[in-house]
């Protein structure tokens, strides 16, 4: 029997704009409710595999309804604005996948389901209606299914229902079930129904009498007496109400299979559609074969497979021209190279075996390492460390494409080439995971057909050279060329340099601090048995609450009940610490398993056996703030707060012992760099004279003398003096401080009538941001603010707490950069030997020979304290040790 699925448009993507997290793509056009609504539609695709499709829509018209009932739906709220934008869009979508489309005036989307599944039906077609209204229901036969999907954090789960279901769920027929929804009414349609008459009673006396009808014939034995009363002097309304619920299955509509059946789904059309909308998680969909076929090319792309040829293309190229280049590469080996200079032919270098990756990098050594070529890369600091182990130094990179676009849009998650060709030549491609799959079906890139493979390589050298101007012209225009080529772009050797010398790891220490870990963790294990009174697993968060929280065990007040069961989340348990001993003891078993499985166990898997080193990869374009990131591991996460924590720094050593390690730690950095950019005299004195801010805080807002601050009072001044800075708020403050809600907004009050340029300061750099869509550092570095534009107050609430802190946040980023780049520089042209290995926040570790380290000390503090020029002296606190943790 063939099927016909049918959709609800509306409500579909209704369900799926509520469902799904507000999106938008990197032009600002919200897509939460197409991407959910699209979702939803291929998961029930491979479901259902029908034969026919067609999804109906509402028109923004009057209905029958309307004209029977002015109060029909009068109480509906219009459509959010995000939501309406988006349904144009998606109905291009649908029209460019040739799926059929239904809207007919007079008549609401359900009543072209009714007609439709009922045509079907009598065409022995097999029926599926799916739609997030239950009204639907009525419809439910024995061979018609309704599916009502339900979208929870962007996943789908969906609900069936045949005749017997509804039978099973409500207590009554399909049929009967129209009648039900009369006499109950419908809130959100605004239909009356009969007051007092709710669902219970509603489906008590249709399941007895089967129709409103026939009820009225027995209405006085209907009870209770109120519903029989009700019943009787609301008769007229009654049928009113079912006639307003009953779906119209008569409508003039003509069932064209031609029109109807699914071809030619996955065109060039839906799929510059889907890149433009950015849902690469679609993308698999469309097959290689067909994704070629949309690429636009006007360059001959040329591939050279024989190593005899590697020189002549090399040769070719001419020196004092900017080209570009793209090194593929998987798991360090290097497939081949694609190089452009905006000329009519762009060369892919092809090597299939290791010989002839050993001809191309000879030929290709003088290209990378002379300076007389300028080269225009796509990450360049990947191709520096990937070069660096076949002896070969890239230099003299003019432009980096990703660290380009990343400076533009900070908040983007991919600024690989195809994200760029799309965003600034809006042109589009394939991407690496739409040619070589993902997971386990991944194939190799030598697994790709030739002129595949040339295609991709060549169309990335091709897009970077092409939006090379473009984005020039657009850092230019934001007054980005100091951030770009005085900081970004001279980074990108520092972190190489870094990832490549790493950094050293006493194995053995670590083991042994890893092993007191354990003996911890077994003690704490069963000292929280004891008091629990059971075994159970501790790292189970169900278990856990059950122990806590429940009757059966230790009843603890203040348990948190969830769908899930009881939350153990650490703020909840953080509240209840004083409550009983057994929570601090969950706490520290959490924060010892954390440095065990984490930093123990994640350090060890990443030591390299040969050097005992660990290198970790450095990354310019992840954080909106402009910080460095790093990973494998993450070194700018080492704990400090917790002191067993710290101990680990100690398993941190210099390469041998002729070295030592340097510590540079910038001193309140981001209080300085507010204290310059809100341009506050009170907060620039303290820090010009040298004195203790947190206690001039304190000295501040709670009005006692300077020298009779109290180290309580000190540290309430130090939370509101870093709090501040994050756009703290009462409630946040009042429970890190552990007071009231009322002091802690007397605390903060008192600070910004004593600081009032702070004050001002912030709330300018709000509303700069709501007029210009984005906030920025002292050196110009953006970071877009959409937040602040939100239809919820806890999106707009954090967007604020972002636009406080980025610039000053971002600032403080920006200099430590600079320091960098400056140590680094500075440390070569001194000949010291001595090297920048680590960068962790606002710290620089350096490891230094020991004849060296005097020297050494003095540059680096000299030189991170007068990295930049502000309002208030920077301060640098110089310290030496054969550890990390001695440093500190």
């Amino acid at each position: 029997m063939e099927k016909f699925m049918m959709i609800d448009g509306n409500s579909i993507a209704n369900r799926a704009y509520y469902g799904v997290p507000l999106l938008t793509n990197s032009q600002g056009t919200y897509t939460n409710a197409i991407y959910g609504f699209i979702n939803i539609l291929f998961k029930l695709l491979e479901e259902e595999k029908p034969d026919y499709l067609a999804v109906a829509f509402d028109l923004h018209s009057p209905t029958f309804r309307h004209k029977l009932s002015e109060q029909y739906k009068s109480n509906r709220k219009g459509m959010p604005k995000e939501l309406r934008e988006q349904m144009p869009l998606l109905k291009q979508i649908l029209t460019a996948m040739q799926i059929k489309q239904y809207e007919i005036e007079g008549y609401e989307a359900d009543d072209i389901l009714g007609t439709l599944s009922l045509k079907a039906e009598q065409n022995n077609m097999q029926a599926v209606i799916i739609s997030g209204d239950r009204d639907l229901l009525q419809l439910a036969s024995d061979t018609l299914k309704i599916r009502i999907p339900k979208t929870k954090a962007g996943k789908t789960e969906i609900e069936d229902y045949f005749a017997q279901d509804v039978l099973q769920k409500y207590g009554v027929t399909p049929t009967e079930f129209i009648d039900v929804k009369a006499l109950m009414g419908d809130a959100s349609d605004n239909v009356a129904g009969v007051p007092s008459i709710g669902e219970k009673t509603a489906i008590k006396i249709i399941q007895q009498y089967h129709t409103i009808e026939n009820a009225i014939q027995y209405v006085d034995d209907i009870k209770p007496k109120k519903a029989s009363e009700n019943l009787k002097a609301y008769y007229e309304q009654a049928m009113l109400s079912k006639t307003l619920v009953t779906i119209v299955r008569d409508i003039d509509i003509t069932i064209d299979k031609n029109t109807l059946g699914i071809k030619n789904m996955f065109n060039e059309q839906v799929y510059a559609i889907m890149k433009q909308l950015e849902f690469k998680t679609f993308l698999y969909r469309f097959t290689q074969n067909k994704t070629q076929s949309i690429l636009k090319n006007e360059i001959s792309y040329q591939t050279i497979t024989e190593p005899s040829q590697y020189d002549t293309v090399f040769h070719a190229l001419q020196k004092n021209k900017q080209i570009a280049y793209i090194i593929l590469h998987e798991n360090d080996i290097i497939r081949g190279i694609s190089l452009y200079d905006g000329g009519e032919q762009c060369y892919f270098l092809l090597c299939q075996n290791h010989q002839n990756m050993v001809y191309l990098l000879n030929s290709a050594k003088d290209f990378f390492e002379n300076k007389c070529y300028s080269k225009i890369a796509h990450n360049a600091k990947t191709d520096m460390v990937l070069l660096r182990q076949y002896d070969i130094e890239l230099s003299d990179v003019i432009f980096d494409a990703s660290i380009a676009a990343y400076i533009l849009n900070s908040t983007k998650d991919s600024y690989e080439y195809d994200d760029i060709a799309k965003e600034f030549l809006n042109e589009i491609y394939p991407c690496k995971e739409e040619l070589l799959g993902k997971g386990k079906s991944k194939i190799s890139l030598l697994e790709l057909q030739q002129q595949q493979l040339t295609q991709f390589a060549c169309n990335q050298s091709e897009v970077i050279y092409k939006a090379m101007p473009i984005l020039l012209q657009k850092i230019k225009d934001n007054n980005q060329q100091q951030l770009y080529f005085e900081i970004e772009l001279p980074l990108i050797r520092v972190l190489a340099d870094m990832q490549k010398y790493g950094i050293k790891v006493n194995k053995t220490a670590l083991q042994q601090y890893g092993a007191e870990l354990e003996k911890s963790i077994e003690i704490l294990t069963l000292e929280i048995y004891t008091m629990a009174g059971i075994k159970f697993n501790i790292n189970s968060p169900k278990q856990l609450g059950e122990i806590l929280f429940s009757t059966k065990h230790m009843a603890l007040s203040g348990g948190k009940k969830t769908k899930t069961g009881y939350s153990t989340a650490a703020d909840v348990l953080e509240k209840l610490s004083n409550s009983h001993p057994i929570i601090p003891k969950i706490l520290y078993y959490r924060q010892l398993s954390k440095l065990k499985s984490t930093y123990v166990d994640g350090l060890l898997s990443v030591l390299d056996e040969k050097t005992q080193k660990i290198y970790s990869t450095f990354h310019q374009t992840v954080t909106a703030t402009g910080r460095i990131s790093s990973t494998e591991p993450n070194l700018q996460n080492i704990p400090i707060r917790l002191d067993l924590g710290r101990q680990l720094r100690k398993v941190f050593i210099p390469t041998d012992e002729n070295y030592c390690f340097l510590d540079g730690d910038y001193s309140q950095i981001e209080l300085r760099v507010l204290a310059h950019m809100a341009q506050d005299k009170t907060l620039i004195d303290a820090f010009v004279n040298g004195q203790d801010i947190h206690t001039i805080t304190a000295s501040q807002v709670f009005n006692v003398p300077f020298d009779q601050v109290t180290e309580i009072q000190r540290r309430n001044a130090k939370a509101v003096n870093f709090g501040i800075i994050y756009g703290i708020g009462a409630f946040r403050l009042s429970q890190e401080l552990n007071i009231t809600i009322k002091q802690a907004e007397n605390y903060i009050a008192g600070y910004f009538s004593k600081y009032p340029n702070i004050k001002k300061y912030m709330d300018k750099t709000v509303l700069d941001a709501q007029k210009n869509g984005y906030v920025k550092t002292l050196f110009q570095r953006r970071r877009a603010m959409p937040e602040l534009h939100s239809k919820t107050f806890v999106q707009r609430s954090f967007g604020e707490r972002v636009a406080m802190n980025m610039p000053i946040q971002g600032t403080a980023a920006d200099i430590i950069k600079i320091a960098m780049i400056q140590v680094h520089k500075k440390l070569l042209e001194n000949g010291l030997h001595a090297r920048l290995i680590l960068q962790v926040h606002d710290e620089l570790l350096l490891e230094v020979h020991k004849q060296h380290a005097s020297e050494a000390a003095q540059l680096l503090k000299q030189t991170m304290e007068q990295a930049v020029n502000l309002s208030v002296p920077m301060f640098v606190e110089v310290h030496q040790g054969n550890s990390w943790f001695e440093t500190k």
